[in-house]
C-alpha cells in the first residue's frame, strides 16, 4: 500500500452499532472476598464459548475507575482481582455496584456487566472523640438537653449503627431523635437537679452499638463539670440556613453565616459555634468560625463526588448549655472536566470490498460534569466513508458508510474532536489510522491497445522484436502482470513457433528465423 492519507477526520462523537450491545448480566457479591474467588461463569451466562472469549480478545473496560474483576478466558469466569471494600467504594450510598463492559472483536460486541457489592459487618462503631466533656450549671433545670456527637459506621443497612446507651442512668438519660435526612439526633437530658457542693464531676459512658450479627459497639467517656448558675441555652435565629457555592470555590471562601443568642450574661452569654457531622467528610469540607459562627470552605469541592451538603451546627455556651441549626448547601457545577475519548476497540486495516455498516472502532465518550457542562458534541472531518452510530449511553461504533476504494484512497487518519456545550466549552481529540487493505478488483490494462513491428528476414533465433507493457491498479501480489500468447495459428502452424513473450517482462522474441518469400506479416494476440 502507497502512502496514508493525510486527511484529516473529525469524528462525531458517539460511536458503537446497536447490533454492537448484545446483552448484559448482573451478580451479587459480599464485599471482603479474597483474590481470586469466583464472581460468575461470564460465558454461560450471557452464552458465549470459550473459543469465542479467545478469538475475540475478551477483555474488561472498566472506564477511569479501578479494576476489581478480572476476566480469566480459560474457564470463562469473572475473578475477584482486588479486595473490595465496600465502604470505600461507595461509602453510604445502596445500592453499591460494580459496572463494567466486557468487549469482544472480530466481529465487534459489548456486554455490560453490573456487580452488586453487599455489606458485611466488618466495622464497629466509633466516636471521632474518645472523651466528650461538658461544663453545666448546677441551676440547670431538669430536661435540659445537651447534644451528644453520634458515632460513624460506614458499613450500611442492618449493619449500620441502630442504638445508643448511656450509663451510669442517675444523673441523666438518652434522647434519641430520627432526623429526616435519616441521621439520629443524640441528645443527653438531665434527669436530677445538679449539686456542685454535693457532686461537681460526673462520669458517664455512651455506648454506640450496629445491628449486625454479631453485634459490634464502640464507646466513649463523658466527663460533666458541674458549674454555678447558667439559666438560659443558646438560641439560633434560624433553625435552617441555605446557600451555594461553586465546586472550584478557594479554601477560606465564606458560604454564610449562623447566629445564636444567649440571654445571660458575662461568660456565661458567649458562645463556641462547632461542626457536629460525622459522616461524608463534611467536617473536612467545611469549617465554622467558631467564635462568629461564619462557616467557610476548608477542603475540596467537587461537584462530580457530591452535589448536596447537610452541615450541622451547635452553639455552646459556657455552661455547657447547647442549641443546633443546620445549613443546606448546593454545590453548582463548573465546566472543570474535559471530554474523554476512550477507544475501547480499533480495527487497524479493513478490506476494500467491505460492506457498508462493517463496525471499525468502539468507543466509549465520558464527561463527568452535568447538564450543559456534560453534554458533548462530536465530528469527523467531511468527505469520509465513515459514520458514528449510538448505541445507548455513551457508547459509540465507528462504522463504515460507503463502498471503501483502495485504488481512490488507501488509508485515512480520522481526527474524533469532542467537545462539551459549557462556557466556555472543554474540548479533546484522538486521532484514529485506518489503512484500506487490497482486494484484487481491478484487471490489468496494456498501454496500447495494438502493437507492431518489422523485421528483416533471414533473422536471428530469438531476436527481440518489441514489448508489451500493462498495468494493474492493485497493491504487491494483486497488482503483479503476467504475460502469455494467446492461442492462435499462423498458416497453420501455432503462433507460439514463430514468437515468444517473457511472462515478467513482456518482451516479445523471434523464435525462428523467418522467410519473407514464405510469411510477410501476421497477427497474434497477447
Amino acid at each position: 500500500m502507497v502512502g496514508t492519507m493525510a486527511r484529516q477526520v473529525l469524528l462525531f462523537v458517539y460511536l458503537l452499532s446497536l447490533s454492537s450491545v448484545r446483552g448484559q448480566v448482573s451478580y451479587s457479591i459480599p464485599e471482603e472476598m479474597p483474590k481470586g474467588s469466583l464472581v460468575g461463569n461470564i460465558a454461560q451466562d450471557l452464552g458465549l464459548d470459550l473459543k469465542r472469549l479467545k478469538s475475540g480478545k475478551a477483555r474488561i473496560y472498566t472506564g477511569d475507575s479501578a479494576e476489581y474483576i478480572e476476566l480469566n478466558k480459560e474457564r470463562g469466569v469473572l475473578l475477584i482481582k482486588e479486595r473490595i471494600d465496600r465502604e470505600a467504594l461507595c461509602r453510604q450510598t445502596m445500592p453499591c455496584a460494580l459496572h463494567f463492559q466486557i468487549i469482544l472483536e472480530n466481529p465487534m460486541e459489548l456486554f455490560r456487566v453490573t456487580i452488586e457489592i453487599t455489606d458485611i459487618n466488618d466495622n464497629s462503631p466509633v466516636f471521632e472523640k474518645s472523651e466528650i466533656k461538658f461544663r453545666i450549671s448546677e441551676s440547670a433545670v431538669i430536661g435540659s438537653k445537651f447534644a451528644l456527637e453520634r458515632a460513624m459506621d460506614p458499613d450500611v443497612g442492618v449493619n449500620d449503627l441502630q442504638s445508643y446507651a448511656l450509663s451510669p442512668k442517675e444523673n441523666f438519660s438518652l434522647k434519641i431523635k430520627n432526623q429526616p435526612d435519616g441521621t439520629k439526633l443524640i441528645e443527653m437530658v438531665l434527669q436530677t437537679a445538679l449539686d456542685r457542693e454535693k457532686l461537681d464531676e460526673i462520669s458517664l459512658i455512651l455506648t454506640a452499638v450496629d445491628g449486625g450479627d454479631p453485634k459490634l459497639s464502640g464507646t466513649a467517656q463523658i466527663y460533666v463539670t458541674v458549674l454555678d448558675v447558667n439559666d438560659n441555652a443558646p438560641i439560633f435565629s434560624l433553625p435552617l440556613y441555605k446557600s451555594t457555592v461553586n465546586e472550584n470555590a478557594l479554601k477560606g471562601t465564606i458560604l454564610g453565616q449562623v447566629s445564636a443568642s444567649d440571654a445571660d450574661r458575662d461568660g456565661n452569654g458567649d458562645i463556641i459555634y462547632s461542626i457536629t457531622n460525622t459522616m461524608d467528610n463534611v467536617r473536612d469540607i467545611f469549617d465554622v468560625n467558631a467564635n462568629n459562627g461564619e462557616i467557610m470552605v476548608r477542603g475540596q469541592i467537587d461537584f462530580e463526588k457530591a452535589r448536596h451538603y447537610e452541615i450541622h451546627i451547635q452553639a455552646t455556651d459556657e455552661g455547657g448549655l447547647t442549641d443546633s441549626c443546620k445549613m443546606l448547601v448546593d454545590v453548582l457545577d463548573v465546566n472543570d472536566n474535559i471530554p474523554s475519548v476512550n477507544v475501547l476497540s480499533m480495527s487497524k486495516t479493513i478490506i476494500e470490498n467491505s460492506k457498508p455498516g462493517t463496525v471499525v472502532a468502539m468507543l466509549n465518550i465520558q464527561d463527568p460534569d452535568s447538564e450543559q457542562n456534560g453534554q458533548i458534541t462530536c465530528s469527523i472531518n467531511d468527505n469520509l466513508p465513515l459514520a458514528l452510530k449510538s448505541a445507548s449511553d455513551n457508547f459509540y461504533s465507528l462504522v463504515t458508510d460507503t463502498d471503501l476504494d483502495r485504488e481512490s484512497e488507501s488509508g485515512y487518519n480520522i481526527s474524533i474532536m469532542c467537545s462539551d456545550e459549557g462556557s466556555p466549552s472543554l474540548s479533546s481529540s484522538v486521532t484514529l489510522t485506518l489503512q484500506i487493505s487490497d482486494v484484487n478488483d481491478n484487471a490489468p490494462v496494456f498501454e496500447r491497445s495494438s502493437y507492431e513491428a518489422s523485421i528483416s528476414e533471414n533473422n536471428t533465433p530469438g531476436l527481440s522484436l518489441f514489448r508489451v507493457k500493462a498495468r494493474d491498479a492493485d497493491w504487491n501480489q494483486n497488482a503483479r502482470v503476467s504475460f502469455i500468447l494467446q492461442d492462435s495459428s499462423v498458416n497453420g502452424v501455432s503462433v507460439s513457433c514463430y514468437v515468444s513473450v517473457s511472462a515478467d517482462t513482456g518482451v516479445i522474441h523471434a523464435v525462428r528465423s523467418y522467410d519473407y518469400e514464405q510469411i510477410k506479416d501476421f497477427n497474434f494476440r497477447v
